[in-house]
């Protein structure tokens, strides 16, 4: 089982770009993206007749929003997380398959000069929360953009960036509570290693010269240990200034 996320940055824009190539070069079995600023119709794309797809979209036009592309039929699809201030930006879709729930997330970013951390903070719980809730019933993946470097191994430049967003205490404190309910960041299971990150800057040349944070993650309930084979970062993928996430299951 073959699984990549990745935040495009503007589905249309990675449409332009290699999008197409990195998907038929990877294959996945399930394909999941951030950032789609996109409604459905406004997006054409041609994939194999095997692949079923899934829109969640912002109401604000050209912002936000995710999708699945799968091969593997969901039990059931459910989009947000049914909190009214919450669920209005097209940031989670929940696929059931029959060993798991994969929840799709693109977290919010708090903004600039923080504007948005309380807002941030009280999303953080929210998500938890519904985290845990399906994980009463079968085992849960999370993937996505979680707009936050858990540690400072996770960004080059942590001493310039403690009050930054997506390297608050608090933002770090919210993805410690993943980590606490149980969670595992699955590329941490294979890799210690400093400087494997997942997005970069557009300024100062960032990516050339491997400046960046790794705020993209697979984390999966303990139930699903035993089944992780890799967990991988594509830093070589270009289209978007993320780069793709994978994770193997047995």
């Amino acid at each position: 089982m073959k699984l990549i996320s990745w935040n495009v940055n503007g589905i249309r824009a990675a449409l332009r770009k290699n999008f197409m190539e990195f998907f038929h070069e990877f294959s996945p079995d399930v394909l999941c993206l951030q950032e789609t600023k996109a409604h459905p119709e406004q997006v054409e794309i041609e994939l194999p007749s095997d692949y079923q797809l899934f829109w969640n979209w912002a109401e604000k036009k050209g912002y936000s929003g995710t999708a699945i592309f799968t091969k593997i039929k969901p039990l059931d699809i459910s989009y947000d997380m049914g909190v009214a201030e919450h669920d209005t930006e097209g940031r989670v879709i929940t696929a059931e398959f029959a060993e798991y729930y994969l929840i799709n997330v693109y977290t919010p970013n708090s903004g600039d000069a923080l504007k948005r951390l309380e807002y941030r903070q009280e999303w953080d719980k929210a998500f938890l929360k519904h985290m845990k809730k399906l994980e009463k019933k079968k085992p849960v993946i999370v993937c996505g953009d979680l707009n936050v470097a858990h540690q400072e191994i996770d960004l080059a430049r942590p001493a310039a960036n403690h009050k930054s967003p997506g390297f608050t205490d608090e933002e770090r404190h919210g993805f410690q509570n993943i980590i606490d309910a149980g969670f595992l960041d699955t590329f941490r299971e294979f890799n210690q290693e400093p400087n494997n990150y997942t997005w970069w800057s557009y300024r100062a040349n960032a990516r050339a010269r491997n400046v960046g944070w790794r705020i993209d993650y697979f984390c999966t309930s303990p139930a699903l240990k035993p089944a992780l084979k890799e967990a991988t970062i594509h830093a070589d993928i270009m289209g978007s200034d993320h780069c793709p996430v994978g994770l193997k299951l047995k």
